[in-house]
């Protein structure tokens, strides 16, 4: 007798329509989000929105269509397995942002860098001090909000409308956090599209640069065109940052072993280390009295307290001038623990959806009118929009 093999019914794969249901009531949720805690957003409840957003996801693939949990689960867990890389990369950048500013190199750099304002360069100069901060630093809007406030009131006194300024200090902060390595969006477009963090910024050099040059130059056509002025918050910048650090050239040193280790290519991860090492090191050296001062004691206890404070958590430091002391102070890897909760919860809601069959549902009716290289960058930019 002729045996019968029984079918095995497949998960039915949930339609686009269905799949779309997910991020309307994201987009909902971030919206309530937005609207309530403002600035505060990404301090914990656009996380719960990613996970309560997951939760949808699963409710409609397990109920409605029947899809195992297991299969969910396994998605789940492989997505955050591919981000592991991206979150020891944000935890070393809190470790630079601490050491880089507790040793004395981000002050030394701002100390020679406002030193070259002048009425004649101003808008020119402030958009390359802002990207070169916001590289060090990675964050665009910390560059705003602490150095841009006081390049506004600068500007003011100098005769320079806040339009002018503000502009040039956006252009060089977003270019400067576009392709620094230790940007947490820079490291997340990267490490969610298994790109390497180098060759990723090497691929924006081509659209940043000229965008940036074209900027640049408009600024510094308007500065040379604009009256002569002075002003005293240069001067007091500059005694400021001389109060709690110890300002020399030699600490350009540790800036230019990184870009060295950049240059040569060397892994992000390695690079980050060392550049946090050399700069704990340096700061043993180069500011012992404010490392003593951190860590609360004396001998190598205060040192190694401070260099841990640092390295991990807060750091307060005084100079006199809140708009100086708000830029100086750092969060270490404490810092960068909501941007990873976020990228956790971001893909746990990416591989519910994944595992669920929804994505493929989606790519599948995006991919269908792609033809061609245009047709393929238009839908990505509609994607990305959307």
């Amino acid at each position: 007798m002729k045996q019968t093999i029984p079918d095995i019914k497949e998960p039915k794969t949930p339609s686009s329509l269905v799949s779309i249901i997910p991020f309307l009531v994201l987009v909902a949720l971030l919206f309530c989000v937005i609207r309530f805690f403002g600035a505060d957003a990404l301090s914990g409840a656009s996380q719960v929105c990613l996970l309560l957003s997951a939760g949808v996801v699963t409710c409609i693939a397990v109920i409605g269509y029947k899809v195992k949990w297991s299969s969910i689960e396994d998605a789940i867990v492989a997505n955050i397995k591919a981000i592991t890389p991206g979150i020891i990369i944000l935890l070393l950048i809190g470790a630079v942002s601490g050491t880089w500013m507790i040793s004395g190199v981000v002050p030394t750099l701002m100390f020679y860098g406002i030193k070259i304002l002048s009425p004649k360069i101003y808008l020119f100069a402030i958009c390359v001090i802002c990207a070169f901060i916001s590289l060090l630093t990675g964050s665009s809007w910390t560059t705003i909000a602490t150095m841009g406030v006081a390049f506004i009131g600068i500007g003011m006194a100098l005769g320079y409308s806040p339009g002018w300024t503000a502009g040039a200090i956006i252009s060089g902060a977003y270019f400067g956090d576009k392709i620094s390595p230790l940007s947490d969006t820079t490291v997340l477009a990267s490490s969610t599209t298994d790109t390497p963090l180098f060759t990723h910024i090497r691929y924006m050099l081509i659209t940043t640069i000229p965008s940036f040059t074209i900027a640049s130059i408009l600024f510094l056509i308007v500065s040379l065109s604009h009256p002569s002025s002075s002003s005293l918050m240069i001067g007091e910048f500059s005694e400021g940052l001389q109060k709690p650090f110890n300002i020399s050239p030699w600490l350009i040193i540790v800036p230019v072993i990184t870009g060295f280790l950049i240059a040569k290519k060397i892994p992000a991860i390695a690079t980050l280390f060392l550049a946090s090492l050399t700069a704990g090191i340096t700061a043993i050296i180069a500011q012992p009295d404010l490392l003593l001062e951190i860590g609360g004691a004396d001998g190598f206890e205060g040192y190694f307290r401070g260099i841990m404070t640092t390295t991990f958590g807060s750091t307060s430091i005084q100079t006199g001038n809140e708009t100086l002391d708000n830029l100086i102070q750092t969060s270490g890897m404490t810092g960068m623990l909501a941007t990873i909760f976020l990228i956790i919860t971001a893909s746990t809601f990416g591989g519910a959806l994944t595992g669920s069959g929804m994505i493929k549902s989606l790519t599948d009716t995006l991919a269908k009118p792609i033809s061609g290289r245009k047709s393929l960058v238009s839908a990505t930019v509609a994607t990305g929009l959307f």
